[in-house]
């Protein structure tokens, strides 16, 4: 009796989570299982930064992790358009550029895309950014991606030769990428973007390599879209090269000890490691055959304070966007601060093809302004 009891008590139970689950569709399973990795991938990221997060062996005990990271050029948004709109770009899809911002938003692409971005960075440096992004079939995109930043030539000077020695050197800092992205269902995509970078200063350079990853998720309210990306998890990058070789005299009271050669190693510095979640939200409006873009993205990184990021974008006959934003909300030393640009699309009657010039100012605060420019070609 007592057995007969047990086995009707565990059919009773497991008939009520049958009757539990025969109350979900699939359409809400799926749903919930998107917010579940959205969860999953947030935790995740939160344990890496932790991981990451503090001075490296080369940095300072202030307190402070700003300026801790190498490759701080991997912090410069791509793209005019971004720029403009505040670098609030995470859940923005349909672009080339989103291989730096959030790489699933490639998979959203209908055909290929190439991209050129170019800024006159502070102090007479220069930020380039080139990237082509194409889909394969209907769930699979694949892209490239170069970005170079540097200086020109400059004359080598020295404590004794302030005028300068007759040599020159340059610095530069690249990285190149690819990228990969898949629709996993009608609403949600995955990307990822591996990347080899390099810094270089005269003889000397540093090496590393990293990745990014990302998903869009576009929920099933009309607009509204989510997105998620972790940029710059890779190895640590330490500057070696023949311009830290030297001699020393390891005894210079006594005489008779000739200089010996010296290797002088510099510290291993981490990435600098971005977590990012956006939110975007368009809003059609018919009557006048124009688009209103709304975007928030929330920054995690591992070198400053977490800020927010706003843009909005104004897109009237598919042909003229008005964008504005700010960037590095509610962080204490700001640097950033408002920007605003605009983009012209062209159109060949009963094309495809596509011609869109962008144009964005920065604020950077004390630091002035700058100018970005950006041609997109869409096939």
């Amino acid at each position: 009796m007592h057995i007969l009891i047990k086995k009707e008590s565990k059919l009773l139970f497991l008939n009520r989570i049958y009757k539990l689950f025969d109350n979900f569709n699939s359409k809400d399973i799926i749903y919930f299982s998107y917010i579940l990795v959205f969860i999953i991938l947030f935790v995740a990221s939160n344990k890496i930064l932790a991981q990451k997060d503090g001075p490296s062996s080369g940095s300072s005990s202030s307190g402070t992790n700003v300026g801790t990271t190498a490759a701080a050029f991997l912090e410069i948004g791509v793209g005019a358009r971004a720029q403009a709109m505040g670098g609030a770009f995470t859940a923005i899809t349909q672009d080339a550029t989103s291989m730096y911002w959030n790489t699933a938003g490639i998979g959203r692409l209908t055909g290929l895309e190439a991209t050129f971005s170019h800024i006159n960075w502070i102090l007479d440096t220069n930020y380039d950014y080139f990237g082509i992004a194409t889909s394969i079939n209907e769930n699979f995109s694949v892209g490239a991606n170069i970005t170079i930043f540097g200086v020109g030539e400059q004359p080598v000077r020295t404590v004794r030769l302030v005028d300068g020695t007759g040599e020159f050197y340059t610095a530069q800092d690249v990285a190149i990428g690819v990228s990969f992205a898949i629709n996993l269902t009608d609403r949600f995509s995955f990307g990822i973007n591996t990347k080899f970078i390099n810094q270089r200063i005269w003889h000397s350079s540093a090496s590393g390599f990293a990745i990014d990853v990302g998903a869009i998720y576009l929920t099933q309210f009309k607009g509204l879209q989510l997105g998620f990306s972790i940029s710059n998890f890779g190895t640590d990058m330490q500057i070696s090269g023949r311009d830290l070789l030297n001699v020393v005299d390891p005894d210079i009271i006594n005489e008779g000890v000739d200089n010996l050669p010296v290797n002088y190693e510099t510290g291993s510095f981490a990435l600098p490691l971005l977590f990012r979640f956006g939110v975007s939200y368009q809003l059609i409006l018919s009557s006048i055959s124009s688009e209103m873009t709304f975007a928030v993205d929330l920054l995690k990184p591992n070198n400053d304070q977490e800020s927010v990021n706003l843009g909005m974008e104004y897109l009237i006959f598919n042909t003229f966007a008005l964008r504005a934003g700010y960037r590095s909300l509610f962080l204490d030393e700001n640097t950033g601060g408002l920007s605003f640009g605009f983009g012209l699309i062209l159109s060949p009657s009963n094309s495809k093809f596509e011609v869109i010039v962008d144009y964005a100012y920065v604020d950077l605060g004390l630091l002035n302004a700058v100018h970005n420019f950006g041609l997109n070609l869409r096939f």
